[in-house]
């Protein structure tokens, strides 16, 4: 099968052209490509003749995108809608990554995939736009929603909390806002699994548990032998920043675990393989 992943050089974009070596895979990404380059982007796609794109570019940077929502809308939801126009013209499914923060944060209980959206940052608004697109113009997809994604080499919250800890940078760490860490090699194999069943559908693929983002912060340096280093617990209302994150925002697998049995293993799990492949922990992998 030929694979296309937009997106191929940022975190998760790696580790999918790794988990899809086996196939004929190839990526599109900045500076060379833009997806809101149109029609050159549609043009670059079909040149290629993918039979399976996973569209993984997208502006994340989330306090930038409140900023400069405009900018936002036209990269993950114009931009999304190019790829897809695409997939439809070639006749390919696609894989759309997309996120927890097209939820509001006021559940009580981790997100099914069946929950209605309802974002209430730029961020979040403007991949919502990008799943509206896929629904729209590709019959064949897969919409699949993380969070809190992090992966050996990339610029993730994990990295951020140890660079601050060894830097001697004091560390202040919000305690309500909760959701579900994702192991970006965990996700590239369980998209791997999810794209061979061909069920089309929405799926969150996170791994297993809830934590707050303290919770995440004094695990990872625990993990990373630096158990000593104080954090100083606070409130999000607390913390200054363009963006208002959901406050609880789990992601619950629970359509690919049932129908399909792909399940990610616990976060805690997967935090000591990326400290330990990172040279950051005292674990190996």
């Amino acid at each position: 099968m030929r694979v296309l992943v937009t997106g191929h050089k940022g975190q998760l974009g790696r580790q999918l052209m790794e988990a899809f070596l086996d196939q004929t895979v190839c990526g599109l990404d900045l500076p060379e490509h833009d997806i809101c380059a149109y029609p050159q982007i549609v043009q670059e796609i079909c040149s290629r003749e993918p039979e399976l794109v996973i569209h993984a570019a997208a502006y994340t940077d989330v306090d930038g995108c409140a900023l400069n929502p405009d900018l936002a809308y036209t990269v993950n939801g114009l931009g999304t809608q190019h790829v897809a126009l695409a997939c439809a013209k070639l006749g390919v499914p696609i894989v759309y990554i997309s996120t927890n923060e097209v939820f509001d944060g006021e559940s009580r209980r981790p997100y099914l995939e069946t929950d209605a959206p309802r974002p209430i940052n730029p961020y979040g608004y403007s991949k919502w736009m990008g799943e509206q697109f896929v629904r729209e113009l590709v019959p064949w997809h897969y919409i699949v929603r993380i969070s809190w994604l992090f992966s050996p080499g990339g610029n993730n919250f994990p990295a951020k909390i140890l660079r601050a800890a060894k830097e001697g940078r004091p560390l202040a760490v919000v305690v309500d806002e909760v959701g579900s860490p994702t192991y970006a090699p965990d996700l590239a194999r369980a998209l791997v699994e999810l794209v061979s069943s061909k069920r089309f559908g929405t799926y969150h693929l996170v791994n297993e548990g809830v934590c707050s983002r303290y919770e995440f912060a004094r695990a990872t340096l625990d993990g990373a032998g630096l158990a000593g280093v104080p954090i100083r617990p606070m409130l999000l209302r607390d913390y200054e920043r363009p963006s208002r994150p959901p406050l609880y925002s789990p992601l619950r697998n629970f359509a690919a675990a049932t129908a399909l049995g792909i399940r990610l293993r616990p976060w805690q799990e997967a935090l000591a393989e990326y400290l330990g492949r990172t040279g950051d922990g005292l674990a190996a992998s």
